[in-house]
């Protein structure tokens, strides 16, 4: 049975040259102006590559490679006059498989990416220095995920937590995590609002201490009971619905994905900015989404 296996990198990164390295696509005005960017720049300057560039053999005969991931990191790299860097060869060439339009990096990368730059000898204070916080943030990001279960993490890896959210996760035991994170990648909810609402809504025997009860002279324990059975409601009444929005999402994903191939053919996207340049930004936008609910906040 593991012979059918077939492993989505090839065993080991490599040293490329910045020109046999083809981009997918080219970044805008706003892009190079952001201040994620010039953090990628200084970090490189500091630190070096942390997250290797991911690429594909753009052929078997070819020595060019199609950039998959890390646009971002390529063109800093290029303005700061390096001339090679470390690549992972994908063994799969389809760019939209790693979401390479996003360029936040989650909360928990985030965490991995300090724990390996501390595990190679650099300071916290020059972190700090680096990604423009301060000390004490790379202090909190460091402990993060100091008692959250190993499927939790690895659920949440690429969602935008709220750093804070993690702290109730923390107080609950892992079962009870594990049902809180697949209840927060339901709702697409990553709040520490709903991270609250969660833990609040916990059995005492799902928590690693009970909730000391807070003195208020508005909530009363027949309202907190009340408040308690309309949560329950609530998650009753996604998971009836959660079948059809799932169908409808996957839809839509193949529809984003479907776009982002068609785009990715430069004589496609040659006709439409030459013919119907109204329809290629429409495209573009969709496309560019990190999430399918454009309305999100959370996907700007």
């Amino acid at each position: 049975m593991s012979k059918n296996i077939t492993h989505g990198f090839e065993g080991e990164t490599v040293e490329l040259n910045l020109d046999q390295i083809v981009p997918l696509k080219m970044l805008s005005k706003s892009n190079l102006e952001s201040r994620k960017f010039k953090q990628i720049i200084s970090s490189i300057k500091e630190i070096g590559i942390i997250e290797p560039l991911v690429v594909s053999r753009q052929s078997a005969k070819s020595d060019r490679y199609v950039l998959l991931d890390g646009h971002m990191r390529l063109e800093a790299l290029k303005q700061i006059n390096e001339t090679k860097t470390v690549c992972l060869i994908s063994t799969d060439d389809e760019a939209f498989t790693y979401n390479k339009y996003i360029s936040r990096k989650a909360p928990i990368q985030e965490h991995k990416m300090i724990q390996t730059m501390v595990k190679n000898g650099v300071s916290e204070e020059k972190i700090a220095r680096t990604l423009n916080i301060n000390v004490k943030s790379i202090i909190q990001k460091r402990s993060m995920l100091d008692g959250i279960c190993p499927e939790v993490v690895d659920l949440l890896k690429d969602k935008m937590v709220a750093t804070t959210a993690f702290r109730y996760l923390k107080k609950m035991k892992p079962a009870r995590q594990i049902e809180c994170a697949m209840l927060m990648i339901d709702m697409n909810d990553f709040t520490v609002r709903y991270a609250q609402a969660l833990l609040e809504s916990s059995k005492s025997h799902e928590l690693e201490e009970p909730i000391k009860p807070k003195v208020t002279r508005t909530l009363t324990a027949e309202k907190r009971a009340r408040m308690q059975e309309e949560l329950d409601k609530l998650e009753r009444e996604y998971k009836l619905i959660k079948d059809d929005r799932g169908q409808k999402n996957l839809v839509l994903q193949f529809t984003k994905n479907y776009l982002g191939k068609l785009l990715d053919n430069k004589h496609v996207e040659r006709f439409l900015r030459q013919n119907h340049p109204d329809i290629l930004e429409e495209f573009q936008k969709i496309t560019d989404m990190a999430s399918l609910r454009a309305s999100d906040p959370k996907s700007s």
